[in-house]
């Protein structure tokens, strides 16, 4: 297939491409290239393919003509960074991903796969959650989320087919690494102060998944036949791996025996609390096979921190924290209010 991945050059998106480019597709990429100097490691090993500099809410239907698969990663990518502008969270996230959704399907794109988030589930206690539960979200990222997966799956026809991925809470290592994300970031905080640093009061459920494994989820939504996944939502990891934030710190113990849980001053409970069931995935796309545990994963980042010689000063710095990172680049004028790269010329290739 001649896919189109929309935020190829993000934490994601530089997993993801390789892994599509393996399988025989032809990939190109979207991507207004926001996070160029959060490279980690040397920027060769980011994959290269065709990608049109542009901003998503700047797309055309000429951007679409002739591919047959849409993957729609790009976005404000999680809680802080959708809370920062509300209204740019829903501007981009949900007006800017439908009217993408729309311009595919008027190009002739047949499938668009739309990444959603298990952050829809947001207040949903302890009890488990599959795609057929309450969505409840509790910050404007989710809410963004759950308003784009209900008009894009609205667009569906006997041309276009959307598909609804809704990964669990990500972690893993990537060319474009994030430490805003739990086990990232525990595993930094372990291996470079000897604390495993808990934001919250450990209490709140988070499933957890490995990019790579996202990846692979969905390949297998792109390569199945369409009435398998026509107009569906699915919840992307293994349900054993649904974790108290507070069990994901003993994993990280570990894996670096030396370091000492610590929580942060005044912490307290999180209303983001979910259980998710991904008992439909597996079911139905058994070619999804996740290989990843939080284990490995703490393992994986543990030894690329020591390779990298990862700091405190670098991980909780502006460099990997995309809210701290996004703020950096308005203060120096890189981008306006509008989150829009000043002076960038829209559509360069």
């Amino acid at each position: 297939m001649k896919v189109l991945v929309t935020g190829n050059l993000g934490y994601i998106g530089t997993v993801m491409v390789p892994m599509l480019l393996a399988a025989g597709h032809e990939v190109h990429g979207m991507d207004v290239d926001l996070y160029e100097r959060c490279t980690f490691g040397p920027e060769s090993g980011i994959t290269q393919v065709p990608t049109t500099i542009k901003d998503i809410r700047d797309a055309e239907v000429a951007d679409f003509v002739g591919f047959d698969a849409v993957i729609h990663l790009a976005g404000l990518s999680n809680d802080p960074l959708g809370d920062f502008r509300p209204e740019l969270t829903f501007d981009i996230n949900y007006r800017a991903s439908v009217r993408l959704a729309a311009l595919a399907r008027e190009a002739g794109v047949r499938r668009f796969l739309f990444t959603s988030s298990c952050s829809n589930y947001g207040a949903g206690g302890s009890d488990m959650l599959d795609e057929d539960g309450a969505l409840n979200p509790v910050t404007p990222y989710g809410k963004s989320k759950v308003m784009a997966e209900g008009e894009v799956r609205a667009l569906a026809d006997e041309r276009f087919c959307p598909v609804i991925l809704r990964p669990a809470t990500a972690y893993g290592l990537s060319p474009r690494l994030r430490f805003d994300l739990v086990i990232n970031n525990l595993v930094a905080w372990a291996h470079s102060t000897g604390k495993i640093h808990i934001k919250s009061d450990g209490s709140p459920w988070r499933p957890v998944v490995h990019i790579q494994d996202i990846s692979r989820a969905f390949l297998a939504a792109l390569e199945a036949p369409r009435g398998v996944v026509f107009n569906q939502a699915f919840n992307v990891g293994r349900t054993g791996e649904n974790y108290q934030v507070r069990d994901l710190a003993n994993i990280v113990g570990q894996v670096i025996p030396k370091a000492q849980v610590e929580f942060a001053q005044g912490a307290s409970p999180d209303t983001r609390n979910y259980r998710v069931s991904f008992e439909k995935i597996a079911r139905v796309l058994p070619e999804f096979q996740p290989r990843w545990t939080a284990k490995l994963g703490a393992e994986q980042l543990r030894d690329a921190y020591l390779d990298h010689g990862v700091t405190l000063e670098e991980f909780e710095g502006p460099r990997y924290q995309r809210i701290a990172h996004i703020k950096q680049l308005i203060r120096e004028g890189v981008l306006n209010e509008d989150l829009r790269k000043v002076g960038a010329p829209v559509g360069a290739k």
